[in-house]
């Protein structure tokens, strides 16, 4: 999941499909996932550099609301 998140995508649309594809989940499925994986030490431990950037994205969301 971690290795999705690091690729860029140009649009949400080949990200879905890939996820799909590359994991044979849902997108709505992965994204509950990886909320649970990015409070996981041990995925901090593997890549901190996008465990943190998607912490800060996710902070970002939930402050605005």
């Amino acid at each position: 999941m971690l290795a999705v998140e690091r690729r860029s995508w140009p649009a949400p649309g080949p990200k879905e499909r890939a996820i799909r594809e590359e994991l044979g989940i849902s997108p709505t499925r992965y994204y509950q996932l990886l909320n649970a994986l990015l409070d996981d030490p041990r995925a901090l431990a593997h890549d901190p550099v996008t465990v943190n950037r998607l912490r800060r994205v996710r902070d970002n969301r939930r402050a605005r609301r």
